[in-house]
């Protein structure tokens, strides 16, 4: 399936809004009509078939602008993302009871609130992200009082899972094959980063493109000193989110390989973000980019689609489909909020909707249960025209913050 609805802006000046489903809700409706109305948004908004409502913005929503960009649309998980790795292990490899690889992936990364004792990462990885982060805190120092010890801080998380939705997952594919896949992203500071440049663009309220429709699509206009800082400091974000990422791995590995056979690691390898900003070029202009909730898919790019922790994910290789500015969607995407959820649901729930997955099942983890959650295949028939499936994973071990 391809477009299933258009929203054709109303007001003086608009773009369309190119929705990839009939499943969206209201509140998305009114956020995607008042981000269509800023000037400087290239051509449409592209909306991806996980879409929902969004702090800030929508989730799912892909957003070409000229000469600015917007903080919120960005959001506070910067350079939030997958990473996917292939092994050479078959599923009859892996013992009947997980219970002992997950503990050993607990107790190799923190989750939650929680960090390394120690700096894991190496000072290779370490080195360039220090000297950067200096440039930029030097010009805005508020930065490094907004995050608690914010030195060792930043440091001892790089490696670390968070809370929410972020996950790490031993996975099997159509084929058998074992995969280990994690989704995290820029962790404390990077919340940092995005909340203190929200505020400064509401603060600033630029006009250079007119007023804007709602506090939250405030932007800083290209040419400005905070828009230089603000790219400045999403780069330093994205690229700590990609490390983070990158070590997790690392440490995953660390964690499974006394308990498996012997294994290497494949060339299929993946590690994509979903809430980021790049500068583009589409229909002709070169654009900055921002995919809040969707991965890019250019032509043969290779992507990772998760489901709920109950459902299937898939690794994808885009089509380039210009319509939808080379992009997909993130993950099947809430239908519900989290509060709403833990309401409706119980842990007896969480327990029968995760059989056969080993996984925390404890009420904590309700917000996450697979019915909050859109249903995956649905949300992949929608985007046919963005995406092949290359590879059908179903989890069978996951960690949770």
């Amino acid at each position: 399936m391809g477009i299933q609805m258009i929203l054709n802006a109303k007001a003086v000046y608009g773009v369309p809004v190119k929705i990839y489903t009939q499943d969206v809700d209201e509140e998305s409706l009114i956020q995607l009509r008042k981000m269509a109305q800023l000037q400087f948004v290239h051509s449409h908004i592209a909306v991806m078939p996980d879409v929902h409502v969004g702090k800030g913005a929508t989730v799912g929503s892909v957003v070409p602008t000229k000469n600015a960009i917007i903080p919120a649309t960005v959001g506070v998980d910067i350079g939030c993302g997958m990473n996917a790795l292939r092994l050479s292990l078959k599923a009859a490899q892996l013992p009947d009871n997980l219970s002992a690889l997950r503990n050993a992936i607990e107790r190799k990364v923190p989750v939650g609130f929680e960090m390394h004792k120690q700096i894991k990462a190496k000072a290779s990885t370490l080195s360039p992200l220090d000297k950067q982060l200096q440039v930029i805190t030097r010009k805005h120092p508020a930065l490094t009082r907004m995050l608690r010890h914010f030195n060792s801080t930043w440091q001892k998380q790089l490696g670390t899972l968070g809370g929410g939705n972020h996950f790490i997952e031993l996975c099997v594919d159509e084929n058998q094959d074992v995969w280990i896949m994690l989704h995290s992203g820029s962790r404390g500071l990077g919340n940092v980063i995005g909340t203190y440049f929200i505020e400064r663009a509401k603060k600033e309220a630029q006009h250079r493109f007119g007023h804007v429709p709602d506090k939250d699509l405030s932007y800083f206009a290209e040419g400005s000193t905070s828009f230089d800082d603000y790219v400045e400091a999403v780069a330093w974000a994205q690229h700590y989110a990609y490390e983070n990422r990158r070590e997790m791995m690392r440490l995953v590995l660390e964690a499974i390989r006394p308990l498996l056979p012997s294994f290497q690691m494949t060339k299929e390898a993946i590690n994509c973000h979903h809430n980021y900003v790049q500068k583009e070029t589409h229909f002709g202009e070169e654009v900055y980019v921002t995919r809040k909730g969707a991965i890019r898919a250019g032509l043969g790019e290779y992507g990772i689609i998760p489901g709920s922790m109950g459902a299937q994910s898939f690794i994808v290789r885009g089509k380039g489909n210009p319509e939808s500015f080379c992009s997909c969607s993130h993950g099947a995407g809430r239908k519900m909020s989290r509060s709403k959820a833990k309401q409706v649901f119980s842990q007896q729930d969480l327990i029968a909707q995760t059989n056969g997955i080993e996984c925390r099942k404890d009420k904590s983890v309700v917000d996450e249960i697979p019915a909050a959650y859109k249903d995956i295949q649905h949300v992949m028939a929608n985007q046919q025209d963005l995406i092949e499936v290359v590879h059908t994973l179903k989890q069978v071990l996951c960690v949770k913050g």
